[in-house]
């Protein structure tokens, strides 16, 4: 099952979602659904709170023009929504079902694959509060749970053992798998019960 349709949003509310996602009200640089998620992943597991104001400066690539508050108010309650589901899953210790395919091979008509767009939106959430996610006494065990994640996000090309590992498509495939679980990890890491 898709992981959006567990988010109690009909066929018809993620439809609706989608197209305000891809029309003029919002700029080019907003976030599709696919990186909501992966945006919304990310602020979930995060161990600083993020706002919404925040998280929604990230979806929209700042504000969105509205027809009216009706609109506002619909938009933004479905993506509570969103949001909401997918810390009750962390919460409750259920694996995250990505939207996309757990792949870095893109379709043949798409410059990247979908699941390298939601890393890349995760990241946007980990950037936001890179200090705190890094900056933490589990530091060696964060970045090795988030490596898969960030290869994933081709967004380290720099970084020349990274960018080995991404050129490297049976480690690379591998790694992808793993990201469902490693999510689950990462959040008990952070908001687990210290004992």
């Amino acid at each position: 099952m898709n992981a959006l349709t567990h988010a109690e949003l009909s066929d018809a509310e993620l439809d609706e979602l989608e197209d305000f996602l891809y029309s003029d009200a919002v700029s080019e640089d907003s976030l599709d659904l696919v990186g909501v998620h992966g945006l919304f992943t990310a602020c979930n597991i995060s161990p600083k709170a993020v706002s919404e104001q925040e998280w929604s400066e990230l979806v929209f690539d700042g504000a969105p023009t509205w027809d009216s508050q009706e609109q506002h108010d619909r938009i933004m309650e479905m993506l509570r929504r969103l949001y909401k589901m997918i810390n009750s899953n962390l919460y409750s210790d259920q694996e995250i079902d990505l939207p996309c395919e757990l792949t870095l091979i893109p379709d043949e008509d798409e410059d990247m694959s979908g699941l390298t767009w939601w890393a890349q939106a995760f990241m946007e959430g980990v950037f936001m509060n890179e200090e705190a996610w890094f900056n933490h006494q589990e530091e060696e065990t964060v970045a090795e749970l988030m490596l898969p994640i960030m290869i994933a996000s081709d967004l380290f090309d720099e970084d020349k053992e990274m960018a080995a590992m991404r050129k490297d498509k049976k480690l690379s495939e591998e790694m992808a798998r793993q990201i469902p679980d490693l999510l689950i990890d990462l959040y008990l890491l952070f908001h687990a019960p210290k004992k």
